[in-house]
């Protein structure tokens, strides 16, 4: 009880914070008197102010995912045969809207059901990345680019199958710990809103971070800094990656972070959309307190790896 009235007054306190920085925001700039420091506020804000509402409604169909629908439903929509499941799994994530966050707990309901751990698996890394809200954020972020909405679609889903197959190929049972059932005290609903609260501020912490990281690397950084990185493709890509793993940015916001990089190509961006719901360090600690640390050492680097190498295939065709 004490830890839930903790998070809920950390969520309180921080969307006070959030509310203070738009309504102060030219005041903040003045105080800050450098033009830098004013540019590096607006970024910020920009972002935040942009990625908020799909933060606050990918958290709300998330819970509900989580909490309001019956396990069961899961394991009796999915085939029988492994290598049919997962596929099925994976396109369970346009329609099935969750963040990153929430994926693991349903992963984790999804095998104690029953279901295979490959497309657990698969549903675990495509529900955050393909699922409507995502779409409908990264459309918003880069308009006018629908290539790039269909680029993260191909690239994340074909990401999502090819992990739950090689898990199914390689895996080993001994490397996944079947997490034991949570403890839910009572009501559906109550542990709705606690889903909620929590999932929101986890989401919008980690969206302020990501927006202070993206703003000081568009105004701090020395632009030629960035535009030589930038130049060179490989290492563009594998940076922009990399950073969406220290980030840990909610799916629902990090379009908006993407596209302020404009420095980098697009194939780069899509590499950081395609890594960051997939593979960052919250999921990391997550995915190691759930389903065990040998699984998480071994499933997160072959993740990046292969979501990068399919970002960079599906850019060269779509962008």
């Amino acid at each position: 009880m004490e830890d839930t009235r903790t998070r809920g007054r950390g969520l309180e306190l921080l969307a006070v914070l959030l509310v203070a920085a738009v309504v102060a925001r030219g005041w903040v700039g003045g105080a800050f008197g450098s033009p830098r420091a004013q540019e590096w506020v607006t970024v910020f804000v920009a972002i935040v102010v942009q990625a908020m509402p799909f933060v606050v409604l990918g958290t709300l169909l998330s819970a509900a995912i989580a909490t309001l629908v019956p396990e069961r439903f899961f394991a009796r929509a999915l085939p029988s045969r492994p290598a049919l499941a997962v596929p099925v799994a994976g396109v369970a994530g346009l329609a099935l809207p969750g963040c990153e966050c929430a994926s693991v707990p349903v992963a984790g309901a999804l095998m104690r059901r029953g279901v295979t751990p490959a497309a657990a698996l698969a549903f675990l890394l495509a529900a955050p990345a393909i699922n409507p809200v995502v779409l409908a954020a990264t459309a918003v972020a880069f308009p006018g680019r629908p290539a790039m909405v269909l680029a993260r679609l191909v690239a994340s889903l074909a990401t999502s199958l090819a992990m739950g197959w090689l898990w199914l190929r390689l895996g080993r049972d001994e490397w996944l710990r079947t997490p034991r059932r949570a403890a839910v005290d009572g009501s559906r609903a109550s542990a709705y809103f606690a889903a909620v609260r929590q999932d929101a501020a986890d989401a919008a912490g980690f969206l302020v971070i990501g927006a202070a990281a993206a703003a000081c690397l568009n105004v701090l950084v020395p632009q030629r800094w960035l535009h030589t990185v930038a130049e060179h493709p490989a290492v563009a890509v594998v940076a922009l990656a990399g950073l969406a793993v220290l980030l840990s940015i909610c799916s629902e916001a990090d379009a908006f972070v993407a596209a302020s990089l404009s420095q980098f190509s697009l194939t780069a961006r899509l590499a950081f959309l395609v890594v960051g719901p997939m593979v960052d360090l919250k999921l990391f600690a997550m995915q190691a307190g759930t389903f065990g640390r040998r699984f998480a050492v071994r499933f997160a680097p072959a993740t990046f790896a292969v979501g990068v190498a399919l970002a960079v295939l599906t850019g060269g065709v779509l962008l």
